[in-house]
This record gives structure tokens, C-alpha cells and sequence, in this order.
């Protein structure tokens, strides 16, 4: 916290300076802020310990931290052409694409030999297009299940105990006997894909140089296995399909126990510390639940630290890099703050198989999951990751399309329920804020299923592919 403090006094001192050089210029002398800014754009809680410790230990470097999230805003700067950040945090489903298009930067002559025995086998060739280096590895996300277990104990379900499919299915329904859903899910592009690698799933293929890919989602059985168990799941009602992750209404149901669970990365920890406080202490981890259960699991998430080529400033842009994903005090600010690691010494070390408390952005260690030892539980899931599954060089906007095609099917679900709440209040004689009767809602359409979505999906992504001059190739 000491070296925290001093930082920021040194940020701001040096501010102050800057701005009084602007209406005279003597008054700051030789205290002008000569260091080299960069950057950085992440959405990790833990990061603003780390620039702290990094600013420490590289005082001719300012860093300029921005917590942004998702590609959007990434992609309009690289249209724009302007306000780039130096830095990035990417997730490796979507490096490649900024890789193949020529956004990042090949990092490949600054990195050390020993660098591939570093981290973790998966996560180090998510890194890499033909032989080239364009990030260093961050984080990973082995899935995990993290439930509230206050919430299960109160229909007699141990959910760690939940091991199949079938499992999950019996404590969705006895949850929803007491008015909580077990998971939401309005149409998660990320979650889905994960599910479909958890499944066994494998329909996309991408050739080493980026340039040639297949897109089979209706010939994969891994994505039929799961579309059918998912749409069982949406047709009975045991799933909220109206709340978004990510969203104020997501949190807040978490935080009240009316969603009890939630399929994550296991980079989980520090988001639910930082979003869900209020249910600090009852939250649990477990091992994922599969088709049949036998040990397998998949990546959700997981990103790296990459420079953009159009940066100016390589060399202090690397430098952060490297001791973000590299260095033992950023890796260690990292995972206090519940990042999960990386780096194949961290995974490991005693002290984190052993820890059972997340750091906030405070500096308090907090017992989020009631002492349990979820390190654990999260290596295990690391171990269990099966390898095959790849990712698409346009998988941002495979993603992004998700929600327009197999997001109908959330949607048309979302209106049945709602047309039929409508239903059930109308024959309750319930009546509006005037004592009016309550109007219907209108009737849904056809039903759009996940199956008719995926279909929908490959279609696009097979004309997007094909459109952008890559060799797309149906199976």
C-alpha cells in the first residue's frame, strides 16, 4: 500500500508539474514529467496494483490506464485510425484475428528462449500465428462451476457432488421449485463455444497461416450434443434466458441468490469479488459437469498482453508486457487479485494451491469462497483442458454474429415467458398502476430453436469468410 501511495503522489506531483509549465514554464524547472507514456486498455480489478508496481520499478515509464472491455471500441480506433492504446489485454479467441489482420505487433525478437517453458502449454501457442509471437500469455480460463451453495443447501443439493449432466439438470428443476434459476444465459457467443469444446466439439478449423478455414457447426456432434441438452433446458424454463451476463439485473440476481450458479473461466474469482460482493463467503467451486462424467473440460476466456503495431513506443509498451505476464510482481498482484495464472511455476507453487481468500482493490484478502481451497479445484480443471479445439481468424465477428442469429432463439424464448407471466397475471384478475385490466402481450411468432440459430450462424460465417478472401471450406 506504501509503494502504491508513492506512485500515485509521484503521478500526481508530476501532473501538477505538467500543468503549471503550461502558464509558466520556469516555475517547474527540471521537474517536467520527461518519462514515456503508454496506454494500457484492460478490464482486469487487479491491474492498477500492477502499474502501480511497475511504475515503482520503472520510473521512466507512465503508464495510462484505461478499463475498457470488449472489441468495439478497439475496432472503431483501428478504423479511425486514432486513440489506439499502446497495449491491450486481448482474449485468445480473439488474438488471432488482430494477429492475421496485421494490428499487433510481433513481439517474437524481444522474447527470451526460455520463454516457451514459461507457461502452460495451451496457453503459449494461443499466442503464436506461423511461428511468430504477438502477445505474451496473461491469464487462462479453465472452466469451472461456481454455485452459491446457501442456495442449494436450501433444496438439499450438494453441488459439489454434481458431476453429469443429468445432475444438473434434477437441481435446475428442484430450484426452480423455490423460485431460482440455476444458471442465465440470454445468448452467450463465449459460454456457448466453450460448451461446445467442453462437448467434444470441434467445428472450426484454421490452417497454420490463418488463411484457410472450415466452418461444420451442423456436422459437429459436440455442437449437437450441447444444442440439444441447452434447448431442453431453455424449453423448461430452468434457465433465465432474459438477464445478460455482465449486466446490473446479472449481478444483482447473483448477488440475491435467485441465479445459483454460473459455468465460468476461472478467472471468476476476482469478477465476482468485484461484482457480486454482497456474496462474499457463500460461494462455492467446483469441477464442470459433463455429458457422461468423465474428467474433461474446456478454456472459457483467458487473454494475453499484446502491443499494437501502431504504437510508438515498443520498447516501454514491451517492457510493461513482460512484467505484467513475465515478472514475478506482476504475476503475483495478478493472482492476490483472483487472476488465474499462466505460468506453469505459479500454478504449482504451494502458496497458491493453498490460498483461500481474494484480494479486492483495497488490499484486503476476503474469504469469498467460505475458506475453501478453490485454487485447487481450479488447477485440476486446468489439467482436465482437452486439446483440438480451434479458434476462427474472424472469431470476433463470429461471435458478434452469434447474437444475431443464434440469439433468436434466446429472444423468442424471452417473449414465451413473458407472453405466458402475462397470461398467468390476466387470469389472477391482476390489474395495472390505474386498477385497469392488465392488456396481453401478443403471441410470439414461429419458434426459432438453437438448432435453427446454428444453422443461421454458419451460413453467415461461411459468406463473412469467404467475403474477407479467406479459403472457406464446409467440412
Amino acid at each position: 500500500m506504501a509503494s502504491r501511495m508513492v506512485a500515485r503522489i509521484r503521478r500526481a506531483a508530476a501532473v501538477a508539474c505538467a500543468s503549471l509549465a503550461v502558464v509558466a514554464t520556469a516555475a517547474c524547472g527540471s521537474a517536467a514529467d520527461t518519462r514515456t507514456h503508454i496506454t494500457v486498455w484492460s478490464w482486469e480489478p487487479s491491474m492498477a496494483e500492477v502499474v502501480d508496481r511497475f511504475e515503482e520499478a520503472n520510473p521512466d515509464v507512465a503508464v495510462d490506464l484505461e478499463d475498457v472491455s470488449g472489441y468495439d471500441n478497439l475496432n472503431t480506433a483501428i478504423q479511425d485510425g486514432y486513440g489506439m492504446p499502446d497495449v491491450a489485454q486481448i482474449e485468445y479467441f480473439a488474438l488471432l484475428q488482430y494477429a492475421v489482420s496485421g494490428q499487433l505487433l510481433d513481439i517474437s525478437d524481444y522474447v527470451g528462449d526460455d520463454y516457451a517453458n514459461f507457461y502452460t502449454p495451451g496457453t503459449w501457442s494461443s499466442v503464436q500465428l506461423a511461428g511468430r509471437i504477438y502477445g505474451l500469455p496473461m491469464d487462462s480460463g479453465p472452466m469451472a462451476f461456481f454455485y452459491n451453495k446457501d442456495v442449494f443447501d436450501q433444496v438439499g443439493v450438494d453441488a459439489s457432488q454434481i458431476r453429469t449432466w443429468d445432475d444438473y439438470y434434477e437441481a435446475a428443476k428442484k430450484l426452480k421449485r423455490i423460485g431460482v434459476y440455476i444458471t442465465a444465459d440470454a445468448g452467450d457467443a463465449s459460454f456457448y463455444a466453450a460448451m461446445i469444446w467442453l462437448t467434444g466439439g470441434q467445428p472450426f478449423h484454421t490452417s497454420p497461416d490463418g488463411k484457410t478455414v472450415t466452418v461444420d457447426l451442423d456436422g459437429d456432434d459436440g455442437t449437437e450434443r450441447f444444442t440439444a441438452f441447452w434447448q431442453k433446458m431453455i424449453d423448461e424454463g430452468l434457465i433465465d434466458t432474459r438477464r445478460t451476463t455482465w449486466s446490473d439485473s446479472w449481478k444483482r440476481a447473483l448477488g440475491t441468490g435467485t441465479i445459483a450458479s454460473v459455468f465460468s473461466g476461472a478467472w471468476m474469482p476476482s469478477l465476482l469479488l468485484s461484482d457480486v460482493l454482497g456474496a462474499a463467503g457463500l460461494w462455492r467451486v467446483s469441477t464442470m459437469p459433463t455429458p457422461d462424467g468423465q474428467a474433461t473440460n474446456a478454456e472459457n476466456g483467458g487473454s494475453a498482453m499484446a502491443v499494437l503495431q501502431s504504437t510508438r513506443k515498443p520498447e516501454a509498451s514491451y517492457r510493461f508486457v513482460d512484467f505484467v505476464t513475465h515478472d514475478r510482481q506482476g504475476i503475483e498482484a495478478r493472482v492476490a487479485g483472483g487472476s488465474f495464472p499462466a505460468d506453469l511455476a505459479t500454478l504449482s507453487s504451494k502458496e497458491f494451491l493453498d490460498k483461500t481468500t481474494v484480494r479486492n482493490a483495497n488490499g484486503v484478502d476476503i474469504p469469498y469462497f467460505g475458506g475453501q481451497q478453490f485454487n485447487r479445484v481450479l488447477a485440476e480443471a486446468a489439467e482436465d483442458v482437452s486439446v483440438g479445439y480451434q479458434y476462427l481468424p474472424f472469431e470476433v465477428y463470429a461471435r458478434s454474429d452469434f447474437r444475431s442469429t443464434v440469439g433468436e432463439a434466446y429472444r423468442w424464448e424471452s417473449s414465451w415467458q413473458s407472453y405466458l407471466r402475462r397470461q398467468r397475471q390476466i387470469a389472477a384478475g391482476m390489474t395495472d398502476n390505474d386498477g385497469k385490466p392488465l392488456e396481453p402481450y401478443a403471441l410470439p411468432g414461429e419458434k426459432v430453436s438453437l438448432a435453427k440459430g446454428i444453422a443461421s450462424w454458419q451460413a453467415d460465417l461461411r459468406e463473412y469468410g469467404t467475403n474477407q478472401g479467406f479459403n472457406v471450406l464446409n467440412r
